[in-house]
């Protein structure tokens, strides 16, 4: 008797360096506006919905596809909070709804703020750079919470630069996770 045994392999490419691109490329962008740099326009709305939304969710569902369940989660959940946000700036000016008091602003970065410390805590397991790439997200939600509830422009400004420094290590991320794969050897350390 023949025992056919068929074993699949995955021979897909890994998304995460382009789901980490596409929160790190936005979240720079709103953030040196948070800082201060040049006013909100549509380059940030735009980069919102394409790069940190559609290209999250898209991201997202590729993790599904190779089981990973954090992959899936954070890629798909932030690029629905990009596009979420986008919605939040442009209804009201479309008469769609009165735009959000600075008070639900606070609660809704919060709410994130609480889910993001969730992936925080499963990062734990991971590299060092994904351990302070979820921290500076959470501290990033944080800041723009308490910017928001007390209407501090000193502290939006913080958290502008902060936020830059959490897109950066995204994008960080994103290049070494790339590296490894063109070059078969890490080129930037992870830890």
């Amino acid at each position: 008797m023949e025992n056919n045994t068929f074993v699949a392999k995955d021979v897909t490419a890994n998304p995460g360096p382009l789901g980490l691109t596409g929160f790190a490329l936005s979240t720079i962008l709103l953030n040196l506006h948070n800082a201060g740099l040049f006013g909100l326009d549509t380059m940030i709305l735009a980069m919102g919905v394409v790069m940190g939304g559609a290209i999250q969710i898209m991201v997202g569902a590729m993790e599904w596809q190779k089981n990973n369940l954090f992959g899936t989660m954070a890629f798909s959940s932030y690029g629905a909070f990009w596009i979420s946000l986008v919605f939040l700036m442009i209804l009201p000016k479309l008469g769609m709804g009165d735009a959000p008091s600075k008070v639900a602003m606070g609660y809704y970065l919060t709410v994130w703020g609480i889910y993001s410390f969730g992936l925080f805590i499963a990062t734990l397991k991971m590299n060092k750079a994904m351990v302070f790439l979820f921290a500076t997200v959470v501290i990033l939600f944080a800041l723009l919470a308490i910017a928001n509830f007390t209407g501090s422009h000193l502290i939006h400004t913080i958290a502008g630069i902060e936020g830059v420094i959490c897109g950066a290590t995204a994008l960080y991320i994103a290049l070494a996770q790339l590296f490894i794969e063109v070059y078969k050897r890490p080129l930037l350390p992870l830890a």
